[in-house]
């Protein structure tokens, strides 16, 4: 194994899995389940994906601003701010092209914004500070807990989650 240069690097290695994670339980849910959703309370395969989405741009836009602050507006706006020119869409092949892009321009701004930035403290959305470094991670978590509900979601559709499949090479029965 080649060691990692630099934190941000571990980091960003950390998030390409996870996003690729995310991408691979959406490929294995199928378009015509695109819509689904376990109760009328939870969001669909579509906006799950459509989150994570938003979620990536906000945390790589934010996180690698100079003077970013997760106190500067409501969450709602971040969204709008970073996310605000893509519209939703209920379609599997969009959603994937979009995962994929957001990820690749958003792991281009934390490598042009360096190290050094991402080990300075930023205002967290509870108010208190941290570094940007663990926020990063706190996304990659976030991203990682909407792969889990995409898993659950497969399951419930009757299909053996992706990673479920890439553990044990278990498949559809």
């Amino acid at each position: 194994m080649v060691p990692y240069k630099s934190l941000l690097e571990e980091a960003l290695e950390a998030w390409r899995y996870t996003r690729q994670g995310v991408m691979d339980e959406i490929k294995n849910i199928p378009e015509k389940d695109f819509s689904f959703r376990p109760t009328s309370k939870n969001r669909s395969v579509a906006e799950l994906a459509h989150h994570i989405i938003e979620s990536g741009l906000l945390m790589s836009g934010e996180l690698t601003r100079p003077d970013g602050d997760f106190q500067r507006q409501h969450y709602p706006k971040f969204l709008k701010e970073y996310a605000g020119h893509l519209p939703p869409t209920d379609s599997k092949k969009k959603s994937l092209a979009l995962l994929k892009s957001t990820h690749r321009e958003g792991e281009k701004k934390f490598r042009e914004a360096g190290e050094l930035l991402m080990l300075q403290y930023i205002n967290r959305f509870d108010g208190l500070q941290g570094t940007r470094l663990a926020w990063m991670n706190h996304g990659i978590s976030h991203e990682e807990y909407h792969r889990g509900q995409l898993a659950l979601y497969a399951r419930l559709l009757g299909h053996v989650p992706a990673l479920t499949q890439l553990i044990t090479g278990e498949t559809e029965k």
